[in-house]
Parts: C-alpha cells; sequence; structure tokens
C-alpha cells in the first residue's frame, strides 16, 4: 500500500510546524514497507530592517619604546598631551593666563625688593648685572623701576643669591684699593628747620584732631543733633543754586580762583600771568592787580589765616602777596613750571607742586625750602592738606595719588584706580575720606582708614579739572570740568545733586566760601561766575522756626 500523496506534500516557511506522531515500526506490521521519516524543510531568514553602521570608538595603542615595552605614564597630563591636539586658540589663551600671573608675581616680589634710591646707586648696581646703565630718554624713577622688575625676576628664578655673591667679589678688590667708601642711605637728611617744623606740625595737628574727634562725639551722642536734617539742608541749598553773577575777569582764559577766609574778596589767575583781586559778591570792582610773574599764572590761593595769597606760574614760581598788591616772598628752586600751590592749615607753611617731578614745602616767613619731596615717577600736579595739618596729598601724571605724613615724611598710602593723570585731591573735613579727579572723568573717594576706593563716580564727560568739598562738615562736593559743567555730588551717597551748566568753555578751578553759600568757577570762556542758593529768606526762617519746636 502506497502511502497518501498529501504527507508529501510541502508546508510554507511561515507555518507553525508541529512535530509528526509517533509511528510504530512498519516492519512488526504487516503489510507495511518502512517509510522514510519526514524531515521539514528549512526556514528561510525572517526579513530585518536595515541599520547605520555602528561607529566603534577609536582604540588607542600605549607607544611603544625601542626595546617593545608600552610605555606607562602616572600623570593623565601627559597621556593628554599623547593623544589629544589643543587648539591655537586655547594654547593663545592659556599662554595669556600665564604671562599675568607671571607679571603678577613679578609686581608682588618688586614690592618686597630693598632697591636704592639714589641714582648712581642704581646706575651701579644695573653695570653690576650687566644691564645698560641707562635707556633712551628714561628718567631716574623709571630706571630705578628697572631695576626693580629685574630683581624681582632673578628672584624667582632663583638667581638672586648668586648675583649679590658675585656682587660683593666685585666690589672687594674695590674696598681694598678706595680708601672711602661711598653708602647711600634710604632717605634724606633734611635741615633743622625741617624738623623743628616736623615738630611744630605734630603739635598742631595733635590739638586740630583732638578737636576734630571731640566735635564728632558730640554731634553722635547729643540728641539735640540731628545730623540728617542738617545734611539735607545743605543739599537742599546747594540743589537750588542758580547763577547769580557773571563777569569777564581777563583778556586771557582764566586758570584759577580762590575765596578769602571771610568770602569779602575774590581772586583770580589767567594766562596771562596777572592775578586780579575782585570785591564780592558782584565782581565788579577790583581791588588789586598782582603783576610780576613773567609767564603764565596756574594757581591761586587765599591764606586760611592771614590776610595774605599765593600763586604759582609757569616761571617756576611762587610769590607771597598782600592782598593790597605788596610782593611778599618769592619762592624759587623748582625746575620746571608749577601746577598747584596750597597753603597748610597753620597758614605758615606752603606746598607747590611741579612738572620737575617733586612737590616742595615752603617757609612763607623766611622764604626758605624746608623739604623737596620726590616719589611721582612723572610730573606732580595737584596737592591738598589735611584739616588737622599732620598728613598732604599729591597727585601726578603718573595716575597715583599718594598720601604724605608731614610730621614723618614718609608715604604712607598710594592710591592706585585711576588709569589716567590724577590733575587734583582734596580732604574731606572728616579727615579721613579723599577725593581725586583726573583725566580718567572719573572722580574717585578714597578711605584712609580702609586704604582702598570706596566710590567711583563718572563724573563727567571730559576730565576733571578740581574737586572740592564744602569746608564745613563735607556734606556735598563739587567738580569742575572741562565738558563746561560743575556738578555738586552728595557727601552722604554721592548722589549727583546739582549740575551747574553756564560756561562756554572748559572750566578750569572753582572754589567755596566757608558758609557754603556760594561757588566761584572760572572759565577757558575768560568769564567768572557765582553760584548762589535762589531760597528765599523768609522761607529759611520758618524752616528753622520748625525745627526749634521740633526739638
Amino acid at each position: 500500500m502506497e502511502p497518501n500523496k498529501e504527507d508529501n506534500v510541502s508546508l510554507p516557511a511561515t507555518a507553525q510546524i508541529t512535530a509528526p506522531p509517533i509511528l510504530q515500526d512498519a516492519a512488526s506490521q504487516p503489510g507495511f514497507s518502512a517509510i522514510p521519516p519526514v524531515v521539514p524543510p528549512p526556514m528561510a531568514p525572517i526579513p530585518m530592517m536595515p541599520h547605520p553602521p555602528v561607529a566603534r570608538p577609536p582604540t588607542f595603542k600605549p607607544p611603544v619604546s625601542q626595546n617593545g615595552r608600552a610605555k606607562t605614564s602616572d600623570s593623565d597630563s601627559e597621556s593628554d598631551d599623547e593623544h589629544f591636539e589643543i587648539s591655537e586658540e586655547s594654547r593663545q589663551v592659556r599662554e595669556r593666563q600665564e604671562k599675568a600671573l607671571q607679571d603678577l608675581l613679578v609686581k608682588r616680589r618688586a614690592a618686597a625688593m630693598a632697591v636704592p634710591t639714589n641714582d648712581k646707586a642704581v646706575r651701579d648696581r644695573l653695570r653690576r648685572l650687566g644691564q645698560p646703565i641707562t635707556l633712551f630718554g628714561e628718567q631716574e624713577m623709571e630706571r630705578r623701576a628697572r631695576l626693580t622688575q629685574l630683581l624681582a625676576r632673578l628672584d624667582m628664578d632663583g638667581q638672586l643669591d648668586k648675583l649679590l655673591i658675585a656682587q660683593e667679589e666685585d666690589v672687594a678688590p674695590k674696598e681694598e684699593v678706595d680708601d672711602e667708601v661711598l653708602e647711600y642711605p634710604f632717605f634724606t637728611e633734611g635741615p633743622k628747620e625741617l624738623r623743628e617744623a616736623r615738630i611744630e606740625i605734630a603739635k598742631f595737628s595733635v590739638k586740630r584732631a583732638a578737636v576734630r574727634i571731640q566735635r564728632a562725639k558730640r554731634r553722635r551722642d547729643d540728641p539735640d543733633e540731628d545730623m540728617d536734617a542738617e545734611t539735607k539742608w545743605a543739599l537742599k541749598h546747594a540743589k537750588n543754586m542758580v547763577l547769580d553773577c557773571s563777569n569777564f575777569g581777563d583778556d586771557r582764559p582764566l586758570t584759577g580762583c580762590s575765596f578769602s577766609r571771610d568770602g569779602k574778596i575774590l581772586a583770580t589767575c589767567s594766562l596771562s600771568g596777572v592775578t586780579k583781586l575782585w570785591e564780592m559778591p558782584q565782581v565788579t570792582n577790583t581791588i588789586a592787580v598782582l603783576k610780576d610773574h613773567k609767564e603764565r599764572a596756574t594757581d591761586v590761593v587765599f591764606s586760611p589765616v592771614d590776610d595774605c595769597l599765593a600763586t604759582a606760574s609757569a616761571d617756576r614760581t611762587a610769590k607771597l602777596w598782600k592782598t593790597d598788591g605788596t610782593l611778599l616772598q618769592t619762592f624759587e628752586g623748582h625746575l620746571d613750571r608749577l601746577a598747584r600751590v596750597a597753603f597748610h592749615p597753620s597758614g605758615k607753611y606752603l606746598g607747590t607742586t611741579s612738572f620737575d617731578k617733586t612737590w616742595r614745602l615752603w617757609d612763607i616767613n623766611t622764604g626758605a625750602e624746608l623739604l623737596l619731596q620726590e616719589g611721582h615717577s612723572r610730573s606732580v600736579y595737584g596737592i591738598a592738606f589735611q584739616q588737622d595739618g599732620a598728613l598732604a596729598a599729591s597727585s601726578g601724571l603718573d595716575s597715583l595719588a599718594r598720601v604724605w605724613d608731614l610730621r614723618t615724611g614718609r608715604s604712607i598710602l598710594v592710591f592706585q584706580g585711576h588709569i589716567k593723570p590724577v590733575l587734583s585731591v582734596n580732604f574731606s573735613p572728616n579727615g579721613y575720606h579723599l577725593a581725586s579727579g583726573g583725566e580718567d572723568n572719573q572722580c574717585r573717594i578714597w578711605d584712609l582708614r580702609m586704604r582702598k576706593s570706596l566710590y567711583i563716580i563718572p563724573a563727567h564727560a571730559n576730565l576733571v579739572s578740581q574737586v572740592k568739598y564744602e569746608p564745613q562738615e563735607g556734606y556735598f562736593l563739587a567738580t569742575a570740568s572741562y565738558d563746561m559743567k560743575v556738578n555738586i555730588w552728595s557727601g552722604r551717597d554721592f548722589s549727583l545733586v546739582k549740575s551747574l551748566a553756564g560756561h562756554e568753555s572748559k572750566v578750569a578751578s572753582l572754589d567755596i566760601t566757608a558758609d557754603s553759600l556760594c561757588i566761584a568757577t572760572v572759565s577757558h570762556d575768560r568769564t567768572i561766575k557765582l553760584w548762589t542758593s535762589s531760597g528765599n529768606d523768609e522761607d529759611e526762617e520758618k524752616e528753622k522756626e520748625t525745627m526749634d519746636i521740633d526739638l
């Protein structure tokens, strides 16, 4: 019997395959022959969707040395440098950062280095180090700064000790030959008059400081003292200031102005070299005309004690005058033109600044030069004395403001922050605030106690020619600028109170009366302008009455 044909039908590939039934042995059954087992056909592969090729991570092989062994590194930075390339921009940024860090470390080392101040000693040190003793156009202070930077770099490289030993060996044979060895101290001995002046200044400043501190304590502890009300009253008067009168002061641009201690006389100077004294309050009548300078006059200031005034000029001299026009003293000694002049609060000494990179202190009674002070690397322009009389501040074209202790002669503070020449400085009546203005159009307030910049005022659109505090309590600060404006700022938060606009050219100088009720300004437009408060006297009396009732 033949098997059924249906049993040999092939199944599709996708059909489910079932196991065939178990058959008995055909040989054991009669009439049946052996049937071969049915083997299912192989399944066709299931179609799959195509996939993108998978990117394999690159394999890095360690570098092989010459002996065939793989090199191993303990630091990750070495392996990164071996396998990754740094972009050119990243390399430049890293180089700039390293250079800035190196410069900072050099500056720190240079500040701690002891470098001689005598120019001959500086030249000898440069010669021993194998450096040129001078460069083209190099001045004394610049040469000393170059030596300081050189020593700082050698110190960082660890070569300073070797160089100092070599210098000692070079100097030793000379000491055997020369009988006299010149030793240059780090200070210059002054005359006996200077020592006496320092003692007198110390005694004067102690008394003035005691009075100032006692007054500050009384104002703080006395319940009847309302400092906020006084400040508001002063700022209100400053806000109400308007142009009171204007008059031509000279045929040439005006450069300086100053009120007398009683506020009855105004002095102005100009590029013609003439100084004029005007009768207040209308500046229409001329009291005296001071003519003796051969060049343009740069500044004028009244004495805080006597009825005399001092003038500075580009003829390298400063002169002391009486209010009637009599010449009292002529101070000669500067090597270049003068910039500013200021009286010491005691009225016995006069400070002058010059483009010869020094400022000097003079005795007005004898006309003798007491102090020749160096310290600025460029021309010295501004000068001011603290009301106690113990400190003096100077500013220069080196963008620095320095504070000097007149009792010891030391530079106690150096304020860095201006990026251009500093043209004016002024102390606050509180004794610990210093204002400075310069060619960077800024006015900075420095705190002598904290030794840093307290406020930065973007004061004007052009350079700040002069800054001056209100003389009573420092309620406000006035700044003059070449943008033809004078701005008044609050002495508490240094916000803008009033902007006085009226000049047609650069404002060169300003001054404030002792009672703070009038501000005088002079300009290159040759005019003198007086600014006073526009408030009515009746309103002021009412305000005073209400304040008394409240108290």
